[in-house]
């Protein structure tokens, strides 16, 4: 009997390889340490841009007055909060987080109030989501899913969760296709986004952690390929500020 691939069992945490069992609880700990800080952080390394992008995010979506949103990964509330501004209308949210800080953060927000009768907050796992097949219309994951340990299973999840006519909308940081502009964007990002962390949330290695995280996600067609993978049709693609995030929509028909 020959030994198993120790290569089958192992995955990334920024640039370093670790066996997949040690990425939950390390990414765990990475966005433990920086709850607290996490909406300013957001604001300072994108200059504010993530906000023009959840806007997109949200005009693409179209939110409509009945409908039920999963948004995993949303601890901050932020894509809650905004898709149920959005609606003016019946709506519920269910914002599931792995980290329980993450989550109290964004219970503690002041929108968390305002919308309190049409708000869950679960803390679960987006490769085994805690509810039945074909629960939520609408399924939405914003700067999560290069966090996750196999993307895949989150996707088949995704697909699993809504019901016939759902829709999957991810928001991720993507490849930068112009070579100029990419050779900036890493000097940017790995020289400033960990001194950053540093001096906003007292956690450097937190940051480097992210900003490899984000050389590691697949580019945008090849992300695109693995949502149709899990199932979902009319799969397309939007890039944001010239790559350096992206916007992926898919439909369970």
């Amino acid at each position: 009997m020959t030994d198993p691939d120790p290569r089958a069992s192992s995955t990334h945490f920024g640039f370093e390889t670790i066996p997949e069992a040690e990425k939950a609880r390390r990414v765990h700990g990475v966005f433990t340490s920086v709850a607290s800080k996490y909406d300013i952080m957001n604001d300072a390394m994108s200059l504010g841009i993530h906000r023009l992008w959840k806007d997109a995010m949200l005009d693409w979506l179209a939110p409509r007055p009945g409908t039920r949103l999963l948004d995993v990964a949303g601890g901050t509330g932020d894509i809650a909060f905004r898709y149920l501004d959005r609606v003016k209308g019946a709506a519920h949210v269910t914002v599931l987080d792995m980290t329980e800080s993450m989550l109290v953060e964004g219970r503690g927000r002041a929108e968390a109030t305002k919308f309190a009768d049409r708000l869950d907050w679960v803390t679960g796992d987006a490769m085994a989501l805690p509810f039945r097949d074909a629960s939520f219309d609408t399924y939405t994951i914003s700067f999560g899913i290069r966090n996750v340990t196999r993307v895949e299973e989150a996707l088949s999840e995704a697909f699993r969760v809504l019901r016939p006519g759902g829709r999957l909308m991810v928001l991720e940081f993507s490849r930068v296709p112009n070579d100029v502009l990419r050779w900036l964007y890493d000097r940017y990002s790995f020289n400033m986004i960990p001194r950053m962390g540093q001096v906003i949330t007292g956690d450097r290695d937190s940051y480097q952690y992210l900003v490899e995280s984000i050389r590691r996600f697949p580019p945008q067609e090849r992300f695109a390929e693995m949502i149709r993978a899990a199932g979902f049709d009319l799969v397309k693609y939007r890039d944001l500020s010239m790559g350096i995030a992206a916007l992926h929509s898919g439909w369970k028909v």
